[in-house]
Parts: C-alpha cells; structure tokens; sequence
C-alpha cells in the first residue's frame, strides 16, 4: 500500500468518526435539547411553508429581535450544516456537488419533518434552504482542503522524486 493510499485510508477512517459524532451532536441539539423552543407540546409551537418568509421577517426586525436571535435563525443555521458538507465526502464516496446538496436537503427535511410531528420545534421551509447552503459551503470547504491537500502531497512527492 502507497503512502497515499495509506493516508487516504486514514482520512476517511477519521472522517467516519468525526461525522459519526457530529450526527450525534446535530440528533441531540436539533431534536432533544431543550433550548430554542424544543420542548415537546410547546404552546408555541408553529410551522412555515412559504419559502423566505422567516428568514426575510428576521432580517427586516433585526434591531428589535436582537444580534442573538438573527444570528442563531440565519447564521446558525447555516453553520450547523457545514459539518455535514464537509465530513459526508471525507467520510464516504458520495463526493460529488450534487449528491452533497441532495444529503443536506435530505437530512434536514428528515430534522424538520420530526419537529412537525413531534411539535418539538418548529417546521420552517426556510430551515430547510439554510441547512441546505450549510451543507453546500461545507462541501465547498472539503474540496478545497482537499485541492491543497493533493497539491502539497504532488510537491513533496516531486521533491524526494528529485
């Protein structure tokens, strides 16, 4: 076995386990902490269908809502899902773009569908589009670590080749 080839044995061993925690951290804090609304049989419980609506109203009430809030409803959204971009294809063989996407979309459809159910949260379309472009500027991360990554290994390569 090359030595690469031993590497990138190493890195999807590793990608496994750091992508097996982090679905363990995104259950527990998307289903089962009690923060952010997620206690079952909320009298608040509410739901969203109308794509951008949420995230539209947090934007325009931004001052009155407050930096916490925007930024956990629009940014957290976001950033919960990057993992999930980034360690799918270190993890797996499903490194293509569209394959990522469709993931993203998937697992956050299965989060939202839960919350629907369970009225532990709340269902939001716009979620679904947050959690998606997080998965997507995961991927878009993997890649190009994934680009250095080679690109250092071709030129140390070439220098003990020398």
């Amino acid at each position: 076995m090359t030595v690469r080839n031993r590497q990138k044995k190493n890195q999807r061993i590793l990608g496994k386990v750091f992508f097996v925690l982090y679905i363990a951290f995104l259950i527990y804090f998307l289903i089962f902490s009690e923060r952010y609304g997620r206690e079952p049989g909320s009298a608040a419980y509410s739901y969203n269908l109308l794509p951008f609506k949420e995230i539209q109203r947090f934007w325009t009430y931004r001052y009155q809502l407050g930096f916490g809030a925007v930024f956990t409803n629009l940014i957290g959204n976001i950033l919960i899902f990057v993992p999930f971009g980034f360690f799918l294809p270190l993890a797996s063989k499903f490194r293509s773009l569209a394959m990522t996407v469709f993931l993203s979309f998937g697992l956050s459809l299965c989060v939202e569908m839960i919350q629907f159910i369970t009225q532990v949260g709340s269902f939001d379309v716009d979620d679904l589009i947050l959690n998606t472009l997080g998965g997507l500027i995961g991927y878009y991360l993997f890649t190009s670590f994934h680009k250095a990554s080679l690109k250092r290994y071709r030129q140390t390569h070439r220098k003990k080749q020398s």
